[in-house]
């Protein structure tokens, strides 16, 4: 699998566990299952460096706090400490830093509905959609 073909996955990681997740994958090409598990892998190994950057810097964008191949992981963290993760192959600062604060408005509409409990999966199919929408808009162009 080229550079191309990486598929980019998105995680919004609670205190335990991850709330929600999303693949985008720039073609309708099928991913194997070790490169999903790899991909897993690789957000939770960054969890401690998300950990250590969210008391070394004051901004919210932690940028990209881990590289393992030709693949970065780049992090938002809202004020209660839920990370907003995203791997991919390589985006631009702005682009990254537009769809993150995209997805933190809708997450931050979507944990002010009294019908959602803080930190809790995330199971709305309307958040799944826009997010989606959102990914496609810039990740995939």
């Amino acid at each position: 699998m080229n550079k191309q073909e990486s598929p980019i996955l998105f995680l919004i990681v609670g205190r335990n566990e991850p709330l929600y997740s999303s693949e985008f994958i720039s073609n309708q090409t099928t991913i194997s299952d070790s490169i999903t598990r790899q991909n897993y892998f690789v957000m939770h190994s960054a969890l401690d460096l998300v950990d250590k950057c969210a008391f070394t810097y004051p901004q919210m964008y932690l940028k990209t706090v881990d590289k393992v191949n030709h693949q970065m992981v780049t992090v938002f963290l809202t004020a209660s400490h839920v990370k907003l993760m995203l791997l991919h192959s390589g985006k631009g600062d702005d682009v990254m830093k537009a769809f993150f604060m995209e997805v933190y408005e809708l997450y931050v509409k979507l944990s002010m509905n009294p019908f959602y409990q803080f930190d809790t999966h995330i199971t709305s199919k309307d958040f799944d959609d826009r997010v989606r929408a959102i990914g496609r808009r810039y990740l995939l162009s």
